[in-house]
């Protein structure tokens, strides 16, 4: 049998063969079938419109409205009643509505609906974000989502995979987010195209599980099929109390052919800035200039989870947002949100001056809860800055880190954590 990498061994035990190999077409079985308020009602329809009356199983499809909820107009809360009567109607057991409801890829590793092992898909690109738990995870068209609610099975090519080996030790500061934005700033968001990203080293293995997940999210802007971390112990004590199936842990093995290894020196990557209008235009924080900026986002499905707050609020206790920031800070999830308020962190913002939202992806992707004007500045700690997408086509968005976004806030133009010591 020949060796295999991590992403083929779960694909080829999920397919039922021994082994696959890049670029053979699989049919393999789907654990989580999951879709959100802009993809699902596509999907649901389609899945009428062929006539089908059951879901596959009604433990496996996953249901979160969370782009523009709280409804933000009619039309966003038509959308999010045709997920609810459905979820009612199959008796869907993962569908999470008002005080239940968060970022979808912060919510389903938190309540231990992914696992590791797992083949999951999903009507949204940043499905990747599994990837953090050792799981293979990729984003789908609405019409996939429609097939495999029904069927529990989706098609596959078998995707080559590059390896990114990590050396060193990580500077103060850099995190998961950091170390995908060097990435795509090295190979560009083709760079990747239909290929799984692996990153391992012991960087790697020092990371946290919200890094880790936060890592993997953007492996799509680089147009990957998906992003993986083999899982360790790290993984292990994450999601032992919280799993809610069995899972099974896999590593690439030692002599598995890749497409490609790239190898990058820790000591070389600092805190990462990537400005307008992609994520490849990615510059260190010592090369940014004086960028004055109106807005800044701390969360989204890259970074809403509670060590990303953490870190804000370390930043951010005793001082102020800067008069002409507007600084908007949003919980992934209601346990985030109960567990950043219980730890004090919102009492601090709140001094600071930022604004503290409800769990929504809200202005990532120009839905709602902070809309950019013409020629504003944003800095996010999102994953996505193409012209317009959170506002007007002549807005500007730049992505970084929450301490980045922190000490920006505070500062009122792009700067780094440091840049809060001096006087």
């Amino acid at each position: 049998m020949r060796p295999m990498t991590i992403t083929e061994k779960i694909l080829a035990k999920h397919a039922g063969k021994k082994s696959v190999q890049p670029g053979e077409l699989i049919n393999a079985k789907v654990d989580i079938a999951l879709g959100n308020d802009i993809t699902a009602p596509i999907a649901i329809k389609q899945f009428r419109s062929i006539g089908a009356k059951k879901v596959f199983n009604r433990n496996k499809v996953v249901l979160v409205p969370d782009h523009f909820t709280p409804n933000k107009d009619i039309k966003s809360a038509e959308q999010c009643k045709v997920l609810r009567e459905f979820a009612h109607e199959q008796k869907i057991s993962h569908y999470y509505d008002g005080g239940d409801a968060g970022v979808e890829h912060a919510l389903l590793p938190e309540q231990g609906v992914v696992v590791p092992g797992d083949v999951v898909i999903g009507a949204d690109s940043h499905t990747c974000t599994y990837g953090g738990l050792g799981a293979f995870s990729t984003g789908v068209g609405s019409t996939d989502l429609a097939a495999a609610m029904i069927t529990g099975e989706l098609w596959f090519k078998v995707p080559e995979t590059i390896k990114f080996v990590f050396k060193g030790k990580l500077n103060k500061w850099v995190t998961g987010k950091d170390l995908i934005l060097h990435i795509i700033g090295d190979i560009g968001v083709d760079g990747a195209l239909y290929r799984a990203m692996e990153f391992t080293g012991k960087p790697i293995e020092r990371l946290s599980m919200d890094s880790r997940l936060s890592l993997c999210n953007m492996a799509i802007e680089a147009g990957a099929k998906c992003g993986i971390i083999a899982p360790d112990a790290v993984t292990e004590a994450y999601v032992k109390t919280r799993a809610e199936r069995k899972y099974k842990f896999y590593a690439s093995d030692p002599d598995a052919e890749y497409a490609e290894v790239r190898e990058y020196n820790c000591a070389d990557i600092e805190p990462k800035v990537a400005f307008p209008h992609l994520p490849e235009n990615t510059k260190n924080i010592s090369q940014v200039g004086k960028v004055r900026i109106d807005q800044v986002v701390i969360g989204s499905c890259t970074n809403g989870r509670f060590e990303d707050l953490e870190v804000a609020a370390k930043l951010l206790k005793g001082k102020k947002v800067s008069d002409h920031v507007r600084l908007i800070i949003i919980p992934a999830t209601p346990k985030i949100y109960s567990d950043a308020m219980e730890s004090g962190f919102f009492k601090t913002f709140l001094k600071a001056g930022a604004i503290i939202s409800p769990p929504t992806c809200g202005p990532c992707l120009g839905g709602h809860m902070g809309i950019l004007a013409e020629g504003e500045k944003a800095l996010t700690t999102t994953n996505r800055n193409f012209a317009g997408r959170m506002g007007h086509p002549k807005s500007e968005v730049y992505l970084a880190n929450p301490a980045v976004a922190a000490a920006t806030a505070v500062k009122g133009f792009i700067a780094g954590p440091e840049a809060l010591r001096k006087k």
